[in-house]
């Protein structure tokens, strides 16, 4: 899909070289310069919008028409042309470990003729673990506008048909795009989109990376039309510790500072438009363990009454705390779906992994498809003799071949395991794909996890591609006090290996426990277990409680000499600091994968209460467009099903009497069991059943070439010319017959195949 968006920006380009902007105005050199044969990505790296044109002869200027030849023929698939960008801000909102980017902008349908219309497609690329909460779109000379609402899918009848169509879809997995329907040549089209982000967390910094880099070919034409941008960052760190501020990419300027809070902003008349992202990074330090447990009553509405609380633990400066000694088994997925880049990248970042561990170490590795592979029958110590032995193993030893049976290597992790002492035992899972007893794995590894000695082993999960369970990943990382982390694109599987690795094995602190007053009438954390403290990431648990909380709880845990850590952490009521919203995808995750495992109705229906009530994204709801015409509004409160009796799913695309576009649902879903039994390599989309109209052509064009092999040639021409009449009435009598024949035959593969 990608590869096809930057052909169709491409061409795109090529037909934007036909406008005319008048007398001394040209484009930029280096648009002018593009070429059909050009290798280069038009991956968006912005918040951008596009003209999406199927008829070539549409394009022109508005104001100045160019008379140019008429262009014959259409674009298949639809050219699009970049819209040129008049104004662009950016807002961004820290809080923890999360921020809120809210990007406006106006955007001019520069190359549409005065009179014509097209449909306008929108590409948000957000950055790491992005999750897209709403959209609003302005067209000024029509009086149109678009705002976005959630709804719940529980009101279809086919959930899965409506969670897959829809005009909204991923181009890559953190850039989403959509279409507004015929826009005006000529029209200023104002949008503003919202979205959450996580901070990456890498030696006591948080560091964050927002898109912001707009191409040469979406500036204005012309030598007064002002450019201004802008960029306000504030900065709350909910914890009372000082921040330290760093910033890379653009000079903030500092307009206001407290103890947890910062604000900074960026504004200037521009000639260019950004050329970098916005990257940014602050640090809390301190010492050693420390942490903090806040309160906060539900915001108004809110349909769990119950009171928020976040509770939280830094790991500290690395040079003061020692790591717990680890005990390793990878079991790494060689089905036949991993071949070519998948595996490769796996290989080099288990081995990047295996040279991380230090030398009283031990570790092992077991290969699975419909087998186990074992590099050794015991857990072997980290020596670099031992490594390298590892390495020939993974050189000759990873044949890719067969299905997935993740049970099987899972058990046999634990049995290594069984004796590990003084030591963090760590199963690290990598799979790409699903399997029919995901529910049976994770009841079985809590029976072996209850039954564990003083450190049970943790279980690390990371998922490739969106073939795989997400949620039974996340779950069994749950059930393990483990970590889960994902890659949809096989180019970055040794990036978030490495750093999912690196945050798992440098544990500082294990089976922590939060001593919660018994008087709580009803307490529900997210995650339920609570994972280790490690190097690699802070610890952040949020929760819902009802009752009284004291103003101090004592935390404990065991550190890596065995000895036992606790901790007074004080209780803070934050009643001026909104961090509800920094509890919410963390909420939805967990809810979500307690629902899968449990198949509770009435769970599903929590996080959709929760999506439609904070905006987030879920498995359960949709997201859809409200149009308003003129200032009269669709009506809010709108079903799926009434949706779906308004837009004809087969032709969806002809929406210029609607009032509402339906874009669809933006969950990672649960896994393609189908796609997963037929081997098919992740980020390779799984081959769709063919239309109707598809079917009937290749089953007439195969008719037609059988005739024509038989019949089409010099000698059979000659013979016609020579025959009588009645020789001809026969003959056509029977090419008739034939053809009745070959009809019904038509008609058998087409009911054959539906």
């Amino acid at each position: 899909m990608a590869g096809e968006f930057s052909t169709s920006v491409t061409c795109g380009l090529m037909l934007s070289k036909r406008l005319y902007y008048g007398k001394g105005a040209s484009p930029a050199p280096e648009v002018m310069s593009r070429s059909l044969s050009s290798t280069e990505s038009y991956i968006p790296t912005a918040v951008m919008a596009y003209a999406v044109v199927p008829e070539p002869a549409v394009v022109d200027n508005p104001n100045v028409p160019s008379y140019q030849p008429y262009v014959h023929g259409r674009c298949d698939p639809p050219a699009l042309i970049p819209l040129h960008m008049h104004e662009v801000s950016m807002e961004v909102d820290c809080c923890m470990d999360i921020a809120f980017v809210t990007v406006r902008g106006a955007w001019r349908v520069h190359c549409i003729m005065a009179g014509r219309r097209c449909d306008c497609r929108i590409a948000i690329p957000m950055g790491e673990e992005g999750s897209l909460l709403g959209v609003e779109v302005d067209i000024s000379e029509t009086e149109r506008s678009y705002n976005s609402k959630w709804v719940t899918l529980a009101d279809s009848e086919d959930t899965e048909k409506v969670a897959k169509s829809g005009d909204g879809c991923f181009l890559t997995p953190h850039i989403y795009t959509f279409k507004i329907p015929q826009v005006d040549g000529g029209s200023n089209v104002s949008i503003k989109v919202s979205w959450s982000q996580k901070f990456s967390y890498q030696d006591g910094q948080f560091c964050l990376n927002v898109p912001f880099s707009f191409p040469a070919y979406v500036i204005p034409v012309g030598k007064k039309i002002p450019k201004r941008e802008r960029i306000q960052l504030n900065v709350n760190s909910i914890i009372g510790t000082e921040l330290l501020i760093k910033c890379t990419s653009h000079p903030l300027k500092e307009l206001s500072r407290e103890v947890r809070k910062l604000s900074f902003i960026y504004e200037a008349e521009v000639p260019a438009w950004s050329t970098s992202d916005l990257n940014f990074a602050y640090t809390v330090y301190s010492s050693g363990i420390f942490g903090g447990v806040l309160l906060q009553s539900p915001p108004l509405h809110d349909f769990d009454e119950r009171e928020m609380l976040c509770f939280y633990l830094f790991p500290g400066n690395k040079q003061n705390m020692k790591v717990f000694r680890k005990e390793v088994v990878f079991v790494v997925d060689i089905s036949e779906s991993m071949r070519g880049c998948p595996i490769e990248n796996v290989k080099n970042a288990l081995l990047a992994s295996l040279y991380k561990l230090n030398p009283q170490d031990a570790f092992n590795i077991i290969a699975f498809n419909s087998e186990i592979h074992l590099f050794s029958s015991t857990m072997v110590l980290a020596t670099h003799g031992s490594i390298l032995n590892a390495t020939q193993w993974l050189s000759s030893n990873l044949t890719i071949d067969g299905g997935t049976n993740i049970m099987l290597p899972l058990k046999q992790a634990m049995k290594l395991l069984s004796d590990a002492s003084e030591s963090i035992p760590l199963i690290f899972l990598i799979t790409d794909g699903s399997v029919e007893d995901e529910r049976e794995i994770c009841n079985v590894m809590k029976g072996y996890l209850t039954s564990g000695g003083s450190v049970s082993p943790r279980i690390c999960t990371f998922g490739i591609g969106l073939y795989c369970n997400h949620y039974f990943l996340q779950m069994l990382a749950q059930i393990g006090r483990g970590h889960y982390d994902c890659t949809y694109d096989a180019d970055n599987i040794e990036l978030r290996m490495e750093r999912l690795f690196t945050t798992a094995s440098s544990v500082v602190l294990a089976n922590i426990t939060i001593d919660m007053p018994e008087n709580l009438d009803s307490l529900e954390l997210f995650p339920s277990h609570i994972p280790d403290l490690s190097l690699g990431s802070p610890l952040i648990v949020s929760g819902r409680y009802k009752g009284d909380f004291p103003d101090i709880i004592k935390v404990k845990g065991m550190l890596a000499d065995m000895s036992t850590f606790a901790t007074d952490l004080k209780v803070q009521n934050a009643k001026d600091e909104s961090f509800d919203r920094i509890l919410t995808r963390r909420q939805i995750d967990s809810v979500t994968c307690h629902a899968w495992l449990s198949e509770s109705k009435e769970l599903e229906e929590k996080v959709a209460k929760i999506s439609l009530q904070t905006s987030f994204p879920s498995e359960y709801t949709c997201l859809i467009l409200l149009q308003t015409d003129g200032g009269k509004k669709v009506p809010e409160s709108i079903l799926v099903r009434e949706i779906f009796n308004k837009i004809s799913l087969p032709k969806k695309g002809d929406l210029n009497s609607q009032k509402i576009v339906f874009l669809g649902c933006l969950g990672v879903g649960f896994g393609n069991l189908t796609a997963t039994t037929k081997n098919i390599p992740p980020g390779t989309e799984e081959p769709k059943s063919p239309e109707g109209a598809e079917i009937l052509v290749k089953a007439a064009s195969n008719c037609c070439s059988m005739l024509l092999d038989r019949c089409c040639c010099m000698c059979f021409i000659q013979a016609c010319s020579l025959m009588n009449n009645q020789c001809s009435i026969v003959l056509s009598q029977l090419c008739t017959a034939l053809a009745c024949f070959e009809c019904v035959n038509c008609c058998y593969e087409l009911c054959a195949c539906f």
